[in-house]
């Protein structure tokens, strides 16, 4: 999902030479993780063990150091690493917006190298500059998330209303919304996990 070689001020360890950013591809990806152990043994939190444990032998293979965007405090900053990674950037309503993902974009964890890869020249620029009708701005059906950020308390009155069910089944409106988010495919089943975890009050 992107990846940049880090400064001093970018929050990786010292030593990295290059951050590499791994996230959800495509509508087969729910099937997949679903499919884990994770899913089957009832204890809570089955995606971020999932991740840790995936992502984590990753990491091991390839002499890297797994980092997570949960599991703190401390917090890795994610959403920095992100805009570094050059596929990613803030979008109109304050989340970030993929290439390819649109406003369905997540990250599962990133994997520290020593070594200091060469990187592909990016030329990519943020879909937001060619979307002049920025749907993502109104699509909220209660104002919950536009322009002046995410106001949650209102959003999770919303999930628990009758009025509510669709953004509750089937994702956001707002990243719904998204032109380039409709076009990445992302399995409705996935979006519903995580408006859960909104709902009951989880990350």
């Amino acid at each position: 999902m992107g990846a940049f070689h880090p400064g001093p001020d970018d929050g990786a360890a010292p030593g990295t030479g290059t951050l590499i950013l791994l996230g959800p591809d495509g509508p087969g990806f729910w099937d997949h993780v679903t499919a884990a152990p994770e899913f089957a043994d009832a204890r809570p939190d089955p995606l971020d063990r999932w991740s840790r444990r995936v992502i984590g032998r990753m990491a091991a293979r390839l002499g890297g150091v797994a980092r997570y965007p949960f599991g703190g405090p401390p917090w890795a900053p994610f959403h920095r690493w992100a805009v570094r990674g050059g596929r990613a950037w803030p979008s109109p309503v304050g989340l970030l917006v993929h290439e390819t993902a649109g406003l369905w974009v997540s990250f599962r964890g990133a994997i520290a190298l020593r070594d200091r890869l060469t990187l592909p020249p990016s030329h990519a620029r943020s879909p937001c500059e060619d979307c002049a009708a920025r749907p993502c701005l109104t699509a909220c059906p209660v104002g919950a998330l536009g322009a002046a950020g995410f106001d949650v308390p209102t959003c999770r009155t919303h999930l628990s209303a009758a009025a509510g069910a669709d953004c509750l089944e089937g994702g956001c409106a707002v990243r719904r919304a998204c032109p380039v988010s409709a076009a990445h495919g992302r399995d409705p089943a996935q979006s519903a996990y995580h408006m859960r975890q909104i709902h009951d009050g989880g990350p």
